[in-house]
């Protein structure tokens, strides 16, 4: 009898889908080798998707240098399936412009130009990354034998079929039916959360302008009038979006001065932004700085076998109580191995010496207070996380001159650690985090972190991180302080309050540090919205919570039960119906996940989480191709039809 062909559909077909294919197309030859038929439901371009398409704000950036970005499984990753070499970002434009690489449509000059003068340290643009994405996602399939179906349109529900697999209703009216079924739906939008609905039925009754938490580049901001004061709450990353969108997109320029600092030509049209946030500061600025001593090494403290150790000794973890203080001294451990190895003159103690007895202490200890006092004299340079992260606690500002001070000067100083030779400790504690963070995921079993701990992972651990490692490149906090003394942006300070005044119809920010006090008719949440199984925009997210295919992460608490808003899943990325039992073929991958968050792409040679994430995935799928294929059809042969 004729072996089955597996069907494989993948929902959403971005970078992370494009990351599986290739996996899949590599493994293949060990796991399964036969007929695949594989179909990528997308309504963008593939390979971009929709966060990453070209059609964004040409002047939107990565926050990451072109040198830290690859979408290849390189020898370093950890994984079962062969590694496949291939370029990275830089590699890839040197390609292009050689025509080694020619796989590529004809750039528009702008793109050319960007391509020509591309290196290790650029921020590129959004639109060049598009380029290479799609080119990696036309690689992967072309690896497949001209397996992969391209359906550009978006899937709108998911039905069992009753014999294991599913059908996928698309949009344009099609359905797909799924043996293996992957849903990769990255960033998705969600029904507005309770305060973002009461903001939009005041703007709804009195007028004015409200932006709910969004994709920064999707939202219309043409209704906002020239000059006028706008409040924004958050200064992350979609915050550095939205001032590129309403200043330079609105036709300001900056210029170099001639002491090398930067000024802000206003065009007229730009709006009066007030910006605040919980921190009230905008997230770290990438580095530009090299280390000068020791290169790290692996991990001296969050191991497995430290992990295995606290597993055995308490059965079910606590983030803050048990992992954050391993966390913290790896952190610590590297920032002082390159102050002592590589600055040798700051210190007052030899690195052995130093890391022989910190091996020894724990973080919070007084006696590890003590070690860094005296192998560091310099105070200022002692590694304070809990300061890192709440610049400004405990702090009151006298009034609203004294909150811009504090904040342009905070600015300021970030960038002189940041962005200079001078503090190559920084960028060791910045690769001190990254590792911890791309590794922790592998040496924590998720399932055995309590309640209260995987909310902290998607909440606290993910914004932390974010804030300290993910900001943005330099220029853009030079630009910020430039449209500051261009009065183009003040600052509220930490702690932000929103409100709304019936009797004004104005939206009102304040600060409790500060007692400053701002009312604006218009209000933009520059932020990405809160995942939510339960409350998506998604049709497909929506279908599964519908159907109980699929359901949300809930976490019982010592003070209730709690959703973290995650499509759950299990450590295999099988999801998990509402009765609590996996779905056997059908697996969620992407940051609205409850994995512990990988990305999509990484920097080379660094065991990056999301391809490790991605080879396990397709060696799955292919298992349960294989399993698939080797079924009988068990279909009777068809009678002979005589003729009469």
């Amino acid at each position: 009898m004729p072996a089955k062909i597996p069907v494989i559909v993948f929902i959403g077909g971005g970078p992370r889908t494009a990351g599986v294919l290739e996996r899949v197309a590599a493994n293949r030859p060990d796991i399964f080798a036969g007929p695949l038929q594989i179909h990528v439901v997308e309504p963008h371009v593939p390979g971009s998707g929709r966060i990453w398409r070209y059609d964004q704000d040409p002047g939107l950036l990565l926050n990451s240098m072109a040198a830290d970005i690859t979408m290849f499984t390189d020898e370093s990753v950890d994984c079962d399936g062969p590694a496949v070499s291939g370029p990275g970002l830089v590699d890839w434009a040197t390609g292009v412009l050689a025509g080694t690489i020619t796989d590529v449509p004809d750039f528009p000059q702008h793109l050319q130009e960007q391509l020509r003068a591309l290196n290790g340290t650029t921020f590129p643009t959004r639109q060049l990354q598009s380029q290479y994405l799609e080119w990696f996602f036309r690689r992967a399939a072309r690896a497949l034998n001209r397996s992969v179906t391209v359906h550009r349109t978006a899937a709108v529900g998911i039905a069992p079929t009753g014999d294991g697999g599913h059908d996928v209703s698309l949009a344009n009216g099609r359905t797909l039916h799924a043996d293996i079924l992957v849903t990769a739906l990255g960033h998705t939008d969600s029904q507005p959360d309770a305060a973002s609905a009461g903001y939009a039925d005041f703007t709804e009754r009195h007028g004015g302008y409200h932006a709910a938490p969004s994709y920064t580049t999707d939202v219309d901001y043409s209704a906002i009038a020239p000059g006028q004061d706008v409040i924004v709450s958050g200064m992350g990353l979609a915050f550095v979006d939205l001032l590129v969108i309403l200043m330079e997109g609105r036709g300001g320029r900056f210029e170099e001065t001639a002491d090398g600092g930067l000024r802000y030509l206003p065009s007229g049209r730009e709006p009066r932004l007030w910006a605040g946030s919980r921190r009230g500061v905008p997230y770290h600025s990438k580095i530009s700085a090299t280390l000068r001593g020791e290169a790290p090494g692996p991990l001296q403290f969050l191991t497995p076998a430290a992990v295995d150790a606290l597993l055995q000794r308490h059965g079910e973890l606590d983030f803050h109580q048990h992992l954050w203080p391993l966390i913290a001294k790896e952190a610590g451990y590297y920032y002082y191995r390159e102050i002592q190895t590589g600055s040798p003159e700051r210190a007052a103690m030899d690195w052995d010496e130093f890391a022989a007895r910190y091996t020894g202490l724990d973080w919070y200890s007084a006696e590890r207070a003590r070690l860094v006092a005296a192998a560091v004299p310099d105070d200022r340079l002692h590694l304070d996380l809990e300061r890192l992260d709440r610049p400004f606690e405990g702090r009151h500002f006298a009034d609203h001159e004294a909150v811009q001070d504090a904040v342009a000067g905070y600015i300021e100083h970030d960038l002189a650690l940041r962005d200079g030779p001078d503090h190559p400790e920084t960028l060791a504690l910045f690769l001190g985090l990254l590792h911890v963070y791309m590794e922790v995921g592998r040496v924590v079993p998720a399932d055995r972190l309590n309640a209260r701990s995987q909310q902290t992972v998607h909440g606290w651990w993910h914004g932390f991180f974010s804030f300290v490692d993910s900001g943005p490149p330099p220029h853009r906090l030079r630009q910020m302080l430039a449209l500051h003394r261009a009065g183009l942006l003040q600052f509220l300070g930490p702690g932000l309050e929103v409100g709304t005044d019936e009797a004004t119809g104005t939206f009102v920010a304040s600060s409790p540090q500060s007692g400053t006090i701002v009312a604006a008719k218009a209000l933009i949440e520059a932020r990405l919205p809160a995942t939510s199984v339960a409350r998506s925009l998604n049709p497909v997210l929506a279908s599964l919570h519908g159907t109980g295919l699929g359901t949300e992460q809930q976490l019982l608490t010592a003070d209730g039960i709690h959703s973290t808003g995650k499509l759950l899943v299990t450590p295999q990325h099988r999801l998990v119906r509402s009765d609590g039992k996996p779905e056997e073929a059908v697996f969620g991958v992407g940051p609205g996940t409850s994995g512990w968050g990988a990305g999509a792409f990484a920097r080379p040679n660094t065991n990056a989480a999301p391809f490790r994430e991605n080879d396990a995935l397709a060696r799955t799928i292919l298992g349960a191709a294989a399993g698939l294929a080797a079924l009988d059809t068990h279909s009777p042969e068809p009678a002979a039809v005589g003729k009469n």
